[in-house]
């Protein structure tokens, strides 16, 4: 007879070696015995993000004449003013990294790129477009936690990935695996209620969960006789649906037992944050309150969250809160209430920039270890698609934010990489081998290869060695 264990012993050993994980000895009071896990936030935006508007105002002729010629140089961030867009993260400057130069070319580019700029190859609707896992699911599968990853996404009204149902559970633009989409929450509220209903207070959502509990439980029993009545490829088949059942039960058990630490750090969202009718801005707000429970937690190491896309009608923007913006009629130059394009574009990354400072200053305030959350935490900030509305991936501009123990030699620092085509220019494959060598995966190359940029037989693989 066929057991469950002999077919699930990959997961049991996976379940056994986040048992060890720091946070989990954290959770339970117990001495860490190694640092504290590393922590990534990945925020994208649609629409494009021009390299001009990324520049401080404040440099010198000489490098203002770089600046224009693509040429590469770097600067202290500390000798000069961030851009005004900017403003609201710049008690964080001295973490922070304006990185300019690296291209795309390789990716879907234009107006929706779906898994593109996560994971370095041309993705579409389809899923067999997904070639492998995206760097931010490389990252949480190096740094083991319960949920291992999160995705949240404002979704679009109309065009691009989910489109319409803002506040469901879609295919998000991450991915597990080959044709394996990550699935994203489009709501503060839905998110709320499943990633914390093992913690919940509602007796309906305790209920729910006791319910599936047992269905899981059902389900999981009753594979060892199936599979002892078929063979080939179908007991393949439900041997990996047994591991995935085996997965989900494992991963709820982590959950129930930190249950304590989790309700400590339940998201106390206001109303208007839990409306199935609320503003894109409340939305992203709603969203942050969930990216830091959940990591603070330590519910998960990785969060990518989707603070908006080409097909967002955004709503809620400070001083036009009352107009019904359409991102795609912004990239093509039109205005809303008393904004221009220009000024709608630099009112939604004033907002983004409001989001993110939240987030480091909350992590910031929570002590670990030597130092506090954000000491091991690297968040990201870069467009969806590229340099424009029309994008073409010919540069991808990059905001980071890295913490003290980060491993990359970047924070403090404008950086301009040399030119697309240019002797030394680097891709975004280079960009995330670079962070995923850095903590521990040695991988030789991270994504598909710019054609182009070959036939110039220009050497485009490996990490950006001097960031290391």
């Amino acid at each position: 007879m066929l057991t469950r264990r002999a077919f699930l012993q990959a997961s049991a050993a996976t379940s056994s070696g986040l048992m060890l994980a720091p946070w989990l000895q954290t959770a339970f009071g117990a001495p860490q015995t190694s640092s504290a896990p590393r922590r990534f936030i990945f925020m994208h935006k649609g629409n494009g993000l021009f390299p001009q508007v990324m520049v401080p105002p404040s440099l010198s002729n000489t490098d203002k004449e770089k600046e224009q010629r693509k040429q590469p140089f770097s600067v202290d961030l500390k000798e000069h003013e961030l851009p005004e867009w900017m403003s609201s993260v710049a008690e964080h400057k001295s973490q922070m990294t304006i990185l300019q130069g690296l291209s795309g070319k390789m990716c879907t580019t234009g107006h929706h790129t779906w898994q593109s700029s996560l994971g370095v190859y041309k993705a579409n609707e389809a899923l067999t477009s997904i070639k492998w896992a995206t760097v931010d699911f490389e990252l949480a599968r190096m740094f083991p936690s319960p949920l291992e990853h999160i995705e949240l996404a404002c979704f679009p009204n109309d065009g691009g990935n989910a489109r319409g149902n803002l506040n469901g559970i879609e295919k998000g633009f991450s991915a597990r695996g080959p044709q394996q989409p990550n699935y994203a929450f489009g709501s503060p509220k839905v998110a709320l209620r499943e990633l914390f209903k093992s913690v919940s207070n509602n007796q309906s959502d305790r209920i729910q969960y006791e319910l599936e509990r047992r269905v899981l439980e059902f389900t999981a029993g009753s594979q060892t006789g199936i599979a002892a009545q078929v063979s080939g490829t179908e007991r393949a088949k439900v041997a990996n649906y047994a591991e995935s059942i085996d997965a989900i039960r494992a991963r709820n058990q982590k959950l129930e037992e930190m249950s304590d630490v989790i309700r400590r750090n339940l998201p106390q969202l206001d109303a208007k944050y839990l409306a199935d009718d609320l503003s894109t801005t409340d939305r992203q707000w709603g969203h942050t309150e969930i990216l830091l429970a959940t990591l603070i937690s330590g519910m998960t190491n990785v969060v990518t969250f989707t603070v908006d896309e080409l097909g967002t009608h955004y709503t809620g923007l400070n001083g036009i809160e009352n107009e019904r913006v359409n991102l795609h009629d912004v990239g093509h130059g039109k205005g809303f209430g008393s904004l221009n394009a220009d000024e709608i574009r630099r009112t939604v990354r004033t907002q983004h920039m409001a989001l993110i400072d939240k987030i480091i200053t909350r992590l910031k305030a929570v002590p670990e270890a030597d130092g506090n959350m954000f000491d091991n935490t690297m968040l990201f900030y870069f467009p969806d698609n590229g340099e424009t509305h029309h994008s073409t991936g010919i540069e991808w501009p990059f905001v980071v934010f890295s913490g003290r123990n980060a491993k990359l030699d970047i924070a403090g620092r404008y950086i301009r990489l040399p030119h697309w085509g240019e002797e030394g220019h680097k891709t975004l494959g280079n960009w995330y081998t670079t962070l995923l060598n850095a903590y521990g995966n040695p991988i030789e190359h991270y994504g598909e290869l710019d054609v182009a940029l070959e036939k110039m037989k220009r050497n485009q693989k490996g990490p950006i060695s001097r960031f290391v």
